[in-house]
């Protein structure tokens, strides 16, 4: 019985009403076949009145006629949902209402931030790596919260590796006689595809030097696990400590100084400058602008999670032999463990992700005279006598419900969510109710 029709109560007690010609009126409205199976002759009188089978007084005549529709009304409803229809009346046993225009608010779009690193951390002072590390890690190290050996829950937070354009420090060489991936070149490629220009191939820092006037040939890296990143890294609020044999230095980005940022294929970047945002604020030390000697210290992309270093910075200002590459040619130096010795020796990583989240608002009203009905099998008893009558005596002059979800359904009638009230809100012919359910994705 596909699109059943839906019947109202309140139409059907005005007219015919209980002692009026009720058989013919439903036989009209829902058809004959749908008469006999949830309305049968016998419920009826000989001119067609309402008799059903909960008493003989007009009330219980009515109270019978409501339990009726409503079990009849519960039946449609989901023939109406299998056929992709939810515009259903919610009189009496009706269990969707079609919002009506007004009662679904614009899209809000709000910026929020939270810490980056799991269960919504803003800082990572103990570092951790995997045991399985050799020639075939040479490329990257990953970075865990927790021992991945030992701890089950242990996730990646973020990368550390290293990158030279000629391959230096991997296995490999340019004329491929020698078996190898050339990782550190691979590495190099690939970053540079990804956010440099077209006709550019080499990397460069702000204020390089002459020498490196043509670009920098290799650079360390830190790229965020995108799980835990989400959309992006907040700008501004994140903190890096290196430690080398020299000094320990600290790194943060120079975004608070800009109000315009360079915008690169690869979205907005910004320069990683020495500095803490310890206090509160970003405090720089020395400006890109006035690394002079051996460049900024590196370069910064939010929108990638993605922080490129100047090996030649860390090795003048921090210096020590985990930030001096040995650059063998065909040989595995295996850099990036060597970076991560210098990250976790710093013992301390603070980041904050950034992330847009669209809200929308649905008020969803129920007027005095819909959902006062439920279609819960202990509304109305099942036993003895009192079959078919309501559980609670009182709810023959006065039915009431109780609402504890509101769930908002598709146009091809798939539920899309569920809202949990706090608390079950009482709901009768005396009462209205509006329930904002606010969608957050």
């Amino acid at each position: 019985m596909a699109h059943l029709p839906l019947l109202s109560i309140e139409t059907l007690i005005a007219n015919p009403g209980v002692d009026g010609d009720m058989l013919s009126t439903i036989k009209s409205t829902i058809g004959v076949k749908a008469q006999l199976e949830f309305f049968p002759d016998d419920l009826f009188g000989p001119g067609g009145q309402w008799i059903g089978t909960g008493g003989t007084t007009p009330t219980e005549r009515v109270e019978s006629l409501g339990l009726e529709v409503s079990a009849y009304n519960v039946y449609a409803n989901s023939e109406h949902s299998n056929n992709s229809s939810t515009s259903t009346p919610a009189e009496f046993g009706g269990i969707y209402k079609p919002f009506s225009p007004g009662d679904t608010s614009e899209v809000e779009r709000v910026t929020v931030t939270s810490g980056l690193f799991s269960n919504g951390a803003g800082t990572l002072t103990s570092h951790f790596s995997a045991s399985l590390l050799g020639d075939t890690s040479a490329s990257y190290v990953e970075v865990y919260n927790a021992d991945p050996d030992s701890d089950s829950t242990a996730q990646v937070q973020f990368s550390l590796g290293y990158a030279h354009v000629e391959g230096s420090g991997s296995i490999g060489n340019t004329t491929k006689t020698t078996a190898g991936n050339r990782e550190t070149a691979a590495l190099y490629r690939q970053f540079a595809n990804v956010i440099l220009p077209p006709g550019t191939d080499r990397f460069l820092f702000t204020a390089n030097p002459a020498a490196s006037g043509s670009g920098y040939k290799d650079f360390y890296f830190l790229a965020f696990n995108r799980a835990q990143m989400r959309e992006k890294v907040d700008p501004g609020n994140w903190e890096l400590r290196i430690s080398g044999s020299t000094r320990t230095v600290r790194l943060i980005d120079d975004s608070g100084a800009t109000s315009n940022p360079t915008i690169s294929q690869a979205g907005r970047v910004y320069n990683i400058v020495s500095g803490s945002i310890a206090g509160g604020t970003a405090d720089i030390e020395t400006t890109a602008a006035n690394e002079t000697a051996k460049g900024a210290p590196g370069l910064f992309y939010p929108d990638l999670g993605l922080l490129i270093m100047n090996r030649d910075w860390l090795n003048t200002n921090a210096g020590g032999a985990n930030l001096t590459p040995t650059l063998s040619e065909n040989t595995f130096d295996n850099e990036a463990s060597k970076f991560y010795n210098a990250v976790s020796g710093g013992l301390y990583v603070a980041a904050r992700r950034e992330e847009e989240i669209s809200s929308v608002s649905y008020f969803c009203r129920a007027l005095n005279t819909e959902f006062n009905y439920s279609s819960n099998p202990t509304y109305v008893s099942s036993s003895g006598d009192t079959t078919g009558l309501y559980t609670v005596p009182s709810f023959k002059s006065n039915p009431r419900s109780y609402i504890t979800s509101v769930g908002l359904y598709a146009e091809d009638g798939d539920l899309v969510a569920v809202a949990k009230l706090s608390q079950p809100q009482l709901k009768s012919f005396s009462r209205e109710a509006v329930i904002k359910v606010k969608l957050d994705y």
